[in-house]
């Protein structure tokens, strides 16, 4: 077992990028073990300054919606992931769903509480 687990969020203008962000926000926060990675950064970081800290930890990508651009940026800058998040998909099993990219409502917050229990599932199990 890894001693951090690094989670990298959506950075997307999505209702669910939204979700991923605070539930990544969330989750650093109830757990100890869990990282955030700044996906900008990663993507702006042509010299790859970064990359031996984003391969000390593994890393968890949480996409937004079903084009994976998380997934996509770090493999494009050979990181591998361990395990994939996809907020849409989970959310489908839920009667529940995110309408606004820049503000969470009452169904908001539900969305983020679901995907941050995913998460500290995933981050004790890595």
């Amino acid at each position: 077992m890894a001693d951090k687990i690094a989670l990298a969020p959506c950075n997307g203008m999505s209702p669910n990028g939204l979700v991923s962000r605070v539930a990544v926000g969330d989750c650093r926060k109830e757990n100890e073990k869990a990282i955030s990675i700044c996906m900008g950064s990663t993507s702006a970081d042509i010299e790859g300054k970064n990359d031996g800290m984003l391969k000390k930890y593994p890393i968890v990508a949480v996409n937004g919606c079903s084009g994976g651009c998380v997934n996509k940026i770090l493999e494009n800058r050979g990181i591998a992931v361990a395990k994939t998040v996809a907020v849409g998909e989970i959310l489908e099993s839920f009667d529940v769903s995110s309408k606004d990219p820049f503000r969470l409502d009452d169904d908001g917050e539900k969305c983020v509480e679901i995907i941050k229990n995913e998460l500290n599932r995933t981050v004790s199990e890595l």
